[in-house]
């Protein structure tokens, strides 16, 4: 990890508490960025497993997302659905320095 390129791609104050931001113009495509109530920052693919819904315009609530369309529940940490529920959204590297955010820059290529 020590030689992985980190990109900066928003900082923390820019993203509501229990809320997402959304960066765009990555290959891999729209990328949401959510924080946590304790400050923790995740980075998935903003595309539901299920049918694609926006997971950042769903409901943060703990380490998790609801989908707004169909309501199903992704995990934050590897953007997997909660059981009953199966399939997971591509999960990112976030490292976070200060309030500035960062993102690994070879993930960041189309799967």
């Amino acid at each position: 990890m020590l030689n992985q390129k980190w990109i900066l791609v928003t900082t923390k104050t820019e993203i509501p508490v229990l809320g997402a931001r959304v960066v765009s113009g990555s290959p891999a495509g729209p990328i949401a960025i959510f924080k946590t109530l304790d400050d923790t920052v995740f980075a998935l693919l903003d595309h539901c497993p299920h049918q694609g819904g926006p997971l950042s315009q769903g409901i943060v609530h703990g380490n998790s997302v609801t989908c707004p369309m169909h309501a199903w529940n992704i995990g934050l940490e590897d953007g997997c659905a909660v059981l009953p529920d199966v399939g997971c959204a591509r999960s990112f590297a976030v490292k976070c320095v200060g309030d500035d955010i960062y993102l690994q820059q070879d993930q960041l290529a189309e799967p």
